[in-house]
């Protein structure tokens, strides 16, 4: 017989509602022994506290609905993160039932698929949201969420024109109305980067500097440069690129193609072989300028000089002027020229070729270093002799009037003429590779003969010498990987012609492991 724990008595009553015993006497509760085992199943008799087949009332509001609740509550926060409406929070909630047949999800997979959700939606507008940016909101990689994209695009089978390509001009808009650096622009500063900003963009797809790319970091190299011409000060790119999740030495790598770019425009002016990739920003407004002009020029037209375009002899020369002259000075020798100017103008037929600039802008260099040593500059009337020319100090060299100005078919870009046309750089790059790669043959084969003939041989056969790059480095008598795979391959006998193409996994998998033969 029990006995209470509180009182010793041995006196209990039963609950009525719950059947534990508790004290007659104290009225202490009893710890709990109507405990009745479960026999035959789960649908056998269960105790009063202790049942099978559920967890509590709890759980009527069921695991599907609050995971679909907690999903849209999620969407909702990253739509907000990245700055978009309400409406194209719902236009992802559906793209996002659809996908998943209304089951939504939870997860680290989820993120992922609310970011290629939210830049899908935003690029069937024809709002340009770059990868980077819905990468970095979400906490995910560039890949991961690339290939996410990829796999809604096809669930969703959306082709052109409902899903139009990546618009890269409209991402330089966007960048340059959100950026922080530029906030403090006035609105016709900001007009003029943007049309100047446009143009360069464009003349860069022409020149090929886009394709294949990711677009940020282009728009972040003509984003500095165009901060640079307009003096827009304390905008770099490392600022620049950080602020739009791009990678910093990649826009360094765009920034110098696009500047080597301006100095390949840049040589058909007279004075172009005195443009490098150092100096070009103080060529800049001049090159800019012949290329709108460029632009703006009939194919084929009887107006224009031989191989050139009817550029402002005034611009030209006050240039070549301001690079040594006072302003004073310059503008004196301006006015003299405005005869012959204005004359030119009225005579259409007038051929003024390259060669004649050249010639007149060399007699104008002897003719100061003779004016230099006969102590012309001096500083009788204290004023400061101008070394070079500062962009900056004039802004009338943008026109604007440019069609490049403006955004363009892709079409119309290319049937566009800027004064330069160049090979796109991954061909050219392909180009060397095989160059450099046809030289490494020739000079495998040259050790290989040596070893098979050494009474032929010659004692300088066995070099190997890289082709000459930028730093103009060459390696003798060692050899790398390299050499001895195309050693190999050829002592396979495998075709000159599929080493050219550089697939040495392939190849020796194919012709050297037999990894191909079953």
């Amino acid at each position: 017989m029990p006995i209470c724990v509180s009182c010793n008595s041995n006196s209990f009553t039963p609950d009525d509602v719950s059947g534990r015993l508790y004290c007659s006497n104290c009225g202490h509760l009893q710890d709990f022994d109507n405990f009745v085992d479960v026999y035959g199943g789960v649908s056998g008799p269960t105790g009063t506290f202790i049942r099978l087949g559920t967890s509590g009332q709890g759980t009527d509001y069921h695991y599907r609905e609050t995971k679909i609740y907690e999903a849209k509550n999620l969407i909702d926060d990253v739509t907000l993160r990245l700055n978009l409406s309400p409406s194209r929070a719902d236009e992802i909630k559906a793209m996002i039932a659809k996908i998943t047949e209304g089951e939504f999800g939870q997860g680290n997979w989820f993120n992922v698929l609310i970011g290629a959700c939210a830049y899908v939606a935003m690029r069937r507008d024809s709002k340009s949201m770059p990868i980077a940016e819905v990468a970095s909101t979400i906490g995910c990689d560039d890949y991961e969420l690339g290939r996410m994209i990829m796999r809604v695009v096809d669930f969703l089978e959306l082709k052109k024109p409902d899903f139009p390509e990546f618009d890269i001009v409209r991402l330089y808009e966007r960048t340059l109305q959100n950026s922080r650096m530029f906030g403090s622009l006035g609105g016709s500063v900001r007009e003029r980067m943007k049309k100047q900003g446009i143009f360069l963009i464009q003349c860069a797809i022409k020149w090929f500097l886009t394709t294949g790319r990711r677009p940020l970091p282009m728009v972040v190299a003509i984003l500095v440069l165009v901060a640079e011409l307009n003096g827009v000060g304390g905008v770099s790119i490392q600022d620049c690129a950080k602020e739009v999740n791009a990678v910093v030495n990649t826009c360094r790598l765009r920034y110098r193609e696009l500047l080597e770019a301006l100095v390949k425009a840049a040589q058909v002016l007279p004075w172009g072989k005195d443009v490098t990739v150092k100096n070009v920003l103080r060529h800049a407004p001049t090159v800019i300028q012949y290329m709108e002009k460029k632009s703006m020029s009939e194919p084929g037209g009887k107006k224009h000089s031989e191989g050139g375009v009817g550029i402002d002899l005034r611009d030209v020369v006050s240039e070549c002027l301001g690079r040594n002259c006072d302003a004073d000075e310059a503008a004196t020798e301006v006015e003299k020229l405005k005869k012959v100017s204005d004359d030119s103008r009225r005579m259409d037929k007038m051929k003024l070729s390259h060669e004649c600039l050249a010639m007149v802008y060399s007699k104008f260099l002897d003719e100061m270093e003779s004016f230099k040593s006969s102590g012309g500059f001096g500083t009788v009337h204290e004023r400061e002799e101008r070394q070079y020319f500062d962009p900056h100090d004039c802004t009338e060299w943008w026109n604007g009037k440019s069609e490049l100005s403006k955004k363009l078919l892709l079409k119309n870009i290319l049937e566009k003429d800027v004064g330069l046309d160049p090979m796109p750089p991954s061909y050219v790059k392909g180009l060397k590779a095989c160059k450099r790669r046809r030289e490494r043959i020739n000079a495998a084969k040259q050790r290989i003969h040596k070893i098979m003939h050494p009474s032929n041989a010659h004692s300088d056969a066995c070099i190997s010498e890289d082709v000459q790059t930028g730093r103009k480095r060459k390696r003798r008598h060692t050899l790398d990987w390299e050499d001895l795979i195309i050693e190999t391959l050829l002592l396979h006998q495998v075709m000159e012609e599929e080493i050219e193409k550089g697939w040495y996994n392939s190849l020796l998998d194919l012709h050297v492991f037999n990894s191909g033969v079953v």
